[in-house]
C-alpha cells in the first residue's frame, strides 16, 4: 500500500511566488499540498487556495519554525505516513520530491536532506553565509559523526516519527536547522543527504540576511545546539 504523502510549503508574503511554486510542486506530486501562511500581509493565502492547496493561516507573523511545526501538527493529525517541506519562494525545484520521498519511504532513512551542495555544479554564498555553513558543518561531525554538507537547507522529507517527534516542545521554533539535525540524531533518527537543485531567492530576500540578523542567528543556533546537547538523549 502506498504511503500517504503531503507536501507543506510554510511562506510569508510569497504572493509573488506561491502559484508558480504549487504548480511546480504538482507536475511531481498529485497529491495533497498544504501552505502554511505566517501571518502574511499580501495575498498569499487567497491565491494558494485558488491553487487548490489547503491554507492554515497564522493570525500574525510568528517566524519559519512555527509555521513548519503547524505543518508538522496538520500532518500528524491527517495522518500522513510521509511530508515534505518546501520553501515557498521558489528556491527549491520541486523535481526532486520523488526522490525525496523515494528515500524515506524505502527506509534508506527518516529524513532526507535536500543538499544544493552535491549538486552537479554546487552553489555559492556570500562570505558570511559561506562561512556560517562551514562552521555549522563542523558542529554536526564534531557532535554526531555525520557529514552535512547543507545544513540550512529547508528541502527536507520526514517519516511520519521524524515529523511526529517535532512536534513536541523541544523543537527549535526560532532558527531550525543544524539544531534539529543534532536533536534528531540524538534521538536516534537516521538522517541522509540527497543532492538537489536551488537557486537563489528571486527578490533577494532572506532569514539570514545582514551582519545583525546572521550574528543573532549564530548567537541563537550556539545556544540551542548547547542545550540540545546538555539534554539526556
Amino acid at each position: 500500500m502506498q504511503s500517504r504523502r503531503c507536501v507543506i510549503i510554510p511562506g510569508y508574503n510569497e504572493a509573488n511566488n506561491i502559484r508558480s511554486v504549487i504548480a511546480d510542486i504538482r507536475r511531481y506530486h498529485p497529491g495533497d499540498i498544504a501552505v502554511i501562511d505566517d501571518g502574511s500581509g499580501d495575498a498569499t493565502s487567497s491565491l494558494a487556495r485558488e491553487a487548490g492547496a489547503c491554507v492554515i493561516r497564522h493570525p500574525f507573523n510568528m517566524g519559519y519554525g512555527v509555521a513548519l511545526q503547524t505543518g508538522y501538527k496538520y500532518a500528524v493529525q491527517k495522518g500522513y505516513d510521509t511530508l515534505v517541506q518546501i520553501d515557498g519562494d521558489g528556491q527549491h525545484s520541486a523535481r526532486f520530491i520523488p526522490e525525496l520521498f523515494r528515500a524515506v519511504e524505502a527506509g534508506e532513512c527518516d529524513v532526507a536532506i535536500g543538499s544544493r551542495f552535491q549538486a552537479a555544479g554546487g552553489y555559492r554564498f556570500g562570505p558570511l553565509k559561506t562561512a556560517g555553513v562551514c562552521l555549522f558543518r563542523q558542529l554536526i561531525r564534531l557532535i554526531t559523526g555525520e557529514r552535512i554538507t547543507d545544513p540550512t537547507s529547508g528541502y527536507q522529507c520526514l517519516n511520519r516519527r521524524a515529523f511526529g517527534f517535532l512536534t513536541g516542545d523541544l523543537f527549535p521554533c526560532d532558527y531550525p536547522d543544524a539544531n534539529v539535525i543534532i536533536m534528531l540524531h540524538r534521538a536516534g533518527f537516521t538522517i541522509r543527504e540527497i543532492p538537489v537543485e536551488m537557486v537563489p531567492n528571486r527578490e533577494g530576500r532572506s532569514m539570514h540576511r545582514g551582519v545583525l540578523t546572521i550574528g543573532y542567528y549564530c548567537f541563537t543556533m550556539f545556544l540551542s545546539i548547547f542545550v540540545t546537547v546538555l539534554r539526556k538523549r
